[in-house]
């Protein structure tokens, strides 16, 4: 006993609002100006953003400002991440357009009510972490796939071809392209190109100013003042209202429920990944530490609001998420003040808005959807075992050509089926590891390892071991080892002799784990890693990454950090393979 237990933390307080939290611990003038700075710098940015988004959902551009507002206001209020930042995605552009088609808006706002009901449950139920669960092959597919659609939706807005509906399906849509080729508008294309060069241009050469509002502003400008005949927000939806609506219910039959299902958990599960995704980055951006089932109980109360308000479904946006972490913001009042800034805008600019041009917002879009589609990481996956490339290219090519809810289930099916496949050969080359992680039974027999505390080890070196596949399921762990060990130590050792295999999930992790510890100016050691997951991590180019050292043994592991702590501390001295 080194003293009395500790009092266990009452479950009600995994849900309570990062704000609550930061009030507690004091908020002052200086955060105040801080956050505001921010909130108005992301307000900016999400404005064009909101109406593009909206517009390639199919719908009308004020249902993008109304999610941003509504659920951008309550996701920042109630949220479980200091800074994150709610409203419209891109991943949601494909399922509200295909829902929109079915089942009309009030089916959308049906399915998006029900929706946040499913994420308000699976908060409370405390399934926050699983959702994490789900492989980078998959979720890096469906983005990817996402991307290449939203583009694709852009093309008629971005040419100005003449065409009356365009068709849903991919292969259609492209072939309806190609037979009214003749059809494209030179001064369309004109306004298109000179806002993507604008956006580019200030991304290259002045990032801090906001390429997204300069460029559609922009396209505004020259629509009003050389009356140039194109496509724009009030020819084709009459402008945007100054006013927020007031909340109705849809009027859809109950009858009709059932068919809107499916509809509704593909929304909640897209907006609880990326929710959590983008929370990740936030706590990766600033070392800091999210609550994944407080944020999902937000989520689920926002995406409930925007439906009642007649808005889209509604998530955490990662890009918008970093540049309010950018822009200086020190709590949720920054994302709860960029939702009042936009609702000002919207007050201010309504009569404004009718000259911004469609090919501007096509142009916002296309820079989005190349953002999303994370080409680096696409190709960096590329390299992987051969079962993360077909999780990889099978997510993607359903994505693109059937659908967003069969693609991501077959994606996870598949990472499963090679996670068994992998577990069989592990029983093959390395009996003593089991397949499912259970109790050890040492009641009345011997355990069959015997534990080696390693009391020799220097001052300010950390051991850590791995057992078992490292794969997916437990990749996230090792991003908590060094928060819960305390002050950073001099070196860290990974012993992962028992490591028959690894999957790109685990390389990603330990890719996370070596940058920590760089940051932190930590040396890390692989101690006894197998052949195969050795060579994985070459294939990944983890193999040669700075600051990491490969040892045969966990003694020669032990034998390298005494010498480097006996050298000046550089991280670079450790190159032993």
């Amino acid at each position: 006993m080194t003293g009395a237990a500790s009092k266990p933390t009452p479950h009600w307080h995994l849900f309570v609002p990062k704000l609550i939290t930061v009030l507690r611990q004091g908020y002052g003038p200086a955060a105040l100006r801080n956050d505001v700075v921010a909130g108005l710098t992301v307000a900016i940015v999400a404005l064009p953003l909101a109406m593009a988004l909206a517009i390639a959902s199919g719908t009308t551009p004020d249902k993008g400002l109304y999610t941003a507002i509504i659920a951008g206001f309550l996701i920042s209020a109630l949220g479980g991440s200091r800074f994150q930042i709610g409203g419209p995605t891109g991943a949601f552009v494909v399922v509200v357009f295909n829902v929109i088609a079915q089942h009309g808006f009030d089916g959308l706002v049906v399915a998006t009510l029900m929706a946040g009901a499913m994420l308000v449950a699976a908060g409370l139920l405390r399934l926050g972490t699983w959702i994490k669960y789900i492989p980078q092959p998959v979720v890096t597919g469906f983005t990817a796939g996402i991307a290449v659609i939203i583009f694709s939706s852009q093309v008629k807005d971005l040419f100005g071809l003449d065409i009356g509906t365009v068709p849903a399906e991919f292969l259609a849509k492209w072939l309806a392209f190609w037979e009214h080729r003749d059809s494209l508008d030179p001064l369309t294309l004109a306004v298109a190109a000179g806002s993507l060069a604008v956006i580019l241009g200030l991304r290259r050469f002045a990032p801090r100013l906001p390429g997204f509002l300069v460029a559609v502003g922009g396209g505004a400008l020259a629509v009003w003042t050389l009356g140039l005949p194109v496509d724009t927000i009030g020819s084709r939806f009459g402008g945007i209202p100054s006013s927020l609506p007031v909340p109705a219910w849809p009027s859809v039959p109950w009858s009709r429920i059932p068919e809107l299902v499916p509809s509704a958990f593909t929304i909640a599960f897209l907006a609880g990944v990326e929710s959590l995704l983008s929370a990740v980055v936030a706590d990766g951006l600033t070392g800091r530490r999210h609550r994944s089932n407080c944020e999902l109980v937000a989520q689920g109360i926002a995406n409930i609001a925007s439906g009642l308000f007649g808005g889209l479904p509604a998530t955490g946006a990662i890009a918008r998420t970093a540049t309010n972490i950018r822009s200086g913001a020190r709590s949720p009042l920054a994302g709860m003040l960029h939702a009042v800034f936009l609702l000002a805008f919207m007050l201010a600019l309504a009569p404004l808005a009718s000259f911004v041009p469609l090919a501007s917002l096509a142009a916002v879009l296309v820079v989005v959807a190349w953002n999303m589609s994370e080409v680096e990481r696409f190709r960096h996956l590329m390299s992987a075992p051969l079962a993360d490339r077909a999780a990889l290219l099978l997510t993607f090519g359903l994505t693109v050509l059937v659908d967003l809810t069969v693609a991501i289930e077959v994606g996870v099916v598949v990472a499963a089926l090679a996670f068994m496949h992998r577990m069989a050969q592990a029983v093959e080359i390395q009996s003593q590891v089991r397949l499912i992680d259970e109790d050890a039974d040492d009641f009345d027999r011997p355990a069959g390892d015997v534990y080696d505390p390693r009391t020799d080890l220097p001052d300010g070196v950390v051991l850590f071991r791995i057992t078992g596949p490292f794969f997916f399921g437990v990749a996230t762990r090792l991003s908590e080892v060094l928060d819960q060990i305390g002050p950073p130590p001099k070196i860290f050792i990974l012993d992962l002799r028992a490591v028959p295999l690894i999957d790109a999930t685990g390389v990603g992790a330990l890719s996370d784990l070596v940058e920590h510890c760089r940051r932190t100016e930590t040396a890390v050691i692989l101690a006894g890693m197998p052949k195969e997951p050795r060579r994985v991590l070459d294939a990944m180019g983890l193999g040669n990454a700075p600051g990491v050292a490969f040892a045969q043994t966990l003694d020669a592991a032990v034998a390298i950090a005494r010498r480097d702590l006996a050298q000046p501390p550089e991280i670079a001295s450790l190159h032993a393979r």
